[in-house]
């Protein structure tokens, strides 16, 4: 099975792990990327500063990003 990877920024911190998981397939990523993201979008989202972003990528076997979810806080004034 191929192994993929996360990316983690949140303001100071961007980092992509070292550790691979063994998933079935792009779906099983997505999945997984999805479910991962719900648990720690409370994280994330208390660190954001105003008019910055967090987010969280899923990475292939060569740590290329496939899939991407942002949590962005805008200024509106």
């Amino acid at each position: 099975m191929p192994l993929y990877f996360f990316r983690i920024e949140n303001g100071l911190y961007s980092g992509t792990s070292d550790h691979g998981a063994e998933l079935a397939d792009r779906n099983a990523a997505w999945t997984e990327l999805t479910s991962v993201c719900g648990d720690v979008a409370g994280s994330i989202s208390r660190k954001l500063r105003q008019n910055s972003q967090g987010e969280m990528e899923r990475r292939d076997e060569s740590k290329k990003p496939l899939f991407r979810i942002r949590i962005v806080a805008e200024s509106l004034d």
